[in-house]
């Protein structure tokens, strides 16, 4: 009931969420971000706040259940990580050149933006062959949910989440070797 009350805007709704789902969203973000290479400078509580705003900003949306809020929070960690990536990539904010942060001699570099743009195309033409499996690939990896957390989520077996995760798995890594460096 909280979340559709959010989603349809009372404010009164959007406060008595947000300490609900806050710890879970964290957790998530962790999970996101602990993927990222050193030097990443986004933190996870940035994430958060900024997946929460968009989706209880958006007036009229209606989630039909728990599991449809994760995915949706899911899609905006996502959506923002790759903003970021396409912001790092313009000319005038370094042109895709890397971060370099020097202390005490060493020397950390954020992750290449082209690497999260590569795989934000490709799971989008996996999503186009099969949706489900890209619905797979998002609450498994950018959300970092549990193959039995995913199969709630998408009301599908664990086994039939193990299977698409090992299809796309090996569908995205072939699509990303067969990305050149610079094309993305």
């Amino acid at each position: 009931m909280l979340l559709n009350a959010a989603g349809s805007g009372d404010p009164r709704a959007s406060a008595e969420l947000l300490p609900l789902v806050y710890e879970e969203l964290r957790k998530l973000a962790r999970v996101r971000l602990g993927a990222e290479a050193p030097g990443q400078t986004l933190q996870p509580t940035a994430l958060v706040h900024e997946a929460y705003l968009r989706l209880v900003g958006d007036m009229g949306l209606q989630w039909n259940s728990r599991g449809h809020f994760f995915g949706a929070a899911a899609l905006a960690m996502r959506r923002i990580l790759v903003e970021r990536a396409r912001h790092r990539r313009r000319l005038r904010h370094g042109g895709g050149r890397e971060r370099v942060e020097l202390h005490e001699g060493a020397m950390v570099s954020e992750p290449a933006p082209g690497d999260l743009l590569a795989l934000d195309e490709a799971l989008d033409k996996l999503s186009a062959i099969d949706a489900r499996k890209g619905r797979v690939v998002m609450l498994r990896y950018f959300a970092g949910l549990s193959i039995e957390e995913t199969a709630a989520v998408l009301d599908i077996s664990p086994a039939t989440v193990k299977a698409d995760w090992s299809f796309a798995r090996a569908w995205l890594h072939r699509a990303l070797a067969d990305h050149a460096p610079g094309d993305a």
